[in-house]
């Protein structure tokens, strides 16, 4: 079963979070609800193509998908064989009504005809390989720029804005978390709207000194138009926002409490030495020290 053609600049987003991201395909294949098969057609159609990146600008989108859709030639391609994710069938066979055959389904119908897939025993076999490997449980390590966690604390905290009265407003609590050192920070914001959610993280950004390669979200509304277990829908404006800072948004998947762990950690932080104390906030900048 061919696979369906994405558009260009789909295409060329895989290669820069690829080549300049220095992202996996797996990760790749999260950020654009695709999957990882496809992901590894297009860099294997780059690499054949002889292609380098930057793309040279003679080179638009229709001398590009003219060069990675050639027209077909007497004579077989190579063929390779695609090794499925097995930490994601682990994961998929968890759930219920989920079975190996079904998942070799899957895989095989990912596929393009310049690609070889195992049979379903085969299929089987390296499974069962692979599973004999697995310790008690699957621990997550994060590299040093790799992720950064980003949530809100879900409690909100009173900002005084008339003295004389005493009047107050909640204020929200945006919380980011440094995946390597699970270095923090925090602010207050009037909204979760998306101009305080894309602003929140701009600031976050100046705080730390830098962008890492993947935004860890949790799927409210400001960040994720429509949260779904496989291909959740990013908002135009976030996407945008990661695109011009040379980084990708990958959401935690929902009900996967452990994909954002780091970031309820930190939500927890500012929910005991900052919240409860109700100390260090500021009126001028609403920013949480």
């Amino acid at each position: 079963m061919s696979q369906e053609i994405l558009p260009m600049n789909k295409t060329k987003e895989i290669f820069r979070l690829h080549f300049e991201s220095k992202l996996s395909n797996r990760q790749i294949a999260r950020c654009h609800k695709i999957s990882r098969a496809t992901v590894q057609n297009y860099l294997f159609r780059f690499e054949s193509a002889g292609l380098k990146w930057p793309l040279s600008p003679e080179i638009d989108d229709l001398i590009l998908s003219g060069l990675l859709y050639p027209k077909k030639t007497a004579g077989p391609l190579t063929q390779e064989y695609v090794v499925p994710d097995w930490a994601e069938t682990y994961r998929e066979l968890k759930r219920k009504g989920v079975t190996r055959y079904l998942l070799w389904e899957e895989y095989r119908q990912a596929l393009n005809s310049e690609q070889a897939g195992y049979s379903y025993n085969r299929f089987c076999c390296l499974y069962q390989e692979w599973e004999k490997k697995l310790g008690l449980s699957m621990r997550q390590t994060h590299l040093a720029g790799d992720k950064l966690f980003v949530d809100y604390s879900g409690q909100t905290i009173p900002i005084l804005i008339n003295s004389k009265t005493g009047e107050t407003r909640e204020a929200q609590v945006f919380v980011a978390v440094m995946g390597a050192s699970s270095y923090t920070y925090a602010e207050a914001t009037w909204t979760q709207t998306s101009s305080d959610w894309i602003a929140s993280h701009t600031r976050a950004f100046e705080f730390f000194g830098g962008v890492t390669k993947l935004l860890i979200p949790d799927n409210l509304k400001s960040g994720v138009q429509k949260p779904n277990l496989y291909e959740p829908l990013i908002n135009r404006s976030y996407e945008d926002m990661a695109t011009h800072y040379n980084t990708a948004v990958m959401p935690a998947r929902i009900r996967r409490s452990k994909d954002k762990a780091l970031a309820e950690i930190g939500v927890c932080v500012v929910l005991r030495w900052i919240l409860a104390k109700g100390e260090g906030v500021r009126t001028g900048h609403r920013t949480i020290k």
